[in-house]
């Protein structure tokens, strides 16, 4: 009779396990439906999914870059022929601080608040930059690169 309530009693703890585990999951769930899938596709298809007529500033192979403009404010997209360019621009993009919207080959860089929009149409991950105080006052000519990425200042 011992052995049989160790067992019933061990049953009911991996039964409340198991149901603490998928509340926590239909927790997560129910915050799912406000993110999208991550869009995929080209400049023009993303700009079209975030509501935005993209003005086009950089056509190149390797990077398409547009500014765009919406309800929720300004920002930059942009596109990317590989993973590892995207994640160099990034990564280089990031010591001039602001708010990352980032997409399988794609960004869109602008103010948290914009961001936050757009990840509710595009899907995506944010990341944030961090702001170097050496940065804001050098584009008065301090030979730096800051001009090869319009829209991060």
């Amino acid at each position: 009779m011992r052995t049989e309530r160790a067992r019933t009693t061990l049953i009911a703890l991996s039964a409340l396990a198991l149901a603490a585990t998928l509340t926590a999951c239909g927790a997560d769930d129910e915050k799912a439906p406000d993110v999208p899938e991550t869009a995929t596709g080209t400049l023009e298809q993303l700009a079209a999914k975030a509501d935005c007529e993209p003005n086009i500033q950089t056509d190149a192979k390797e990077l398409r870059q547009a500014n765009c403009a919406t309800g929720d404010g300004t920002y930059v997209l942009a596109t990317f022929a590989t993973d590892r360019g995207q994640r160099e621009w990034i990564n280089e993009a990031n010591d001039y601080g602001g708010s990352y919207l980032v997409g399988r080959k794609w960004v869109a860089v602008g103010e948290a608040k914009v961001v936050t929009a757009l990840r509710g149409r595009l899907g995506g991950t944010v990341e944030t930059g961090t702001s170097h105080d050496q940065h804001s006052g050098s584009s008065a000519g301090g030979g730096g690169n800051e001009g090869s990425h319009s829209g991060h200042h």
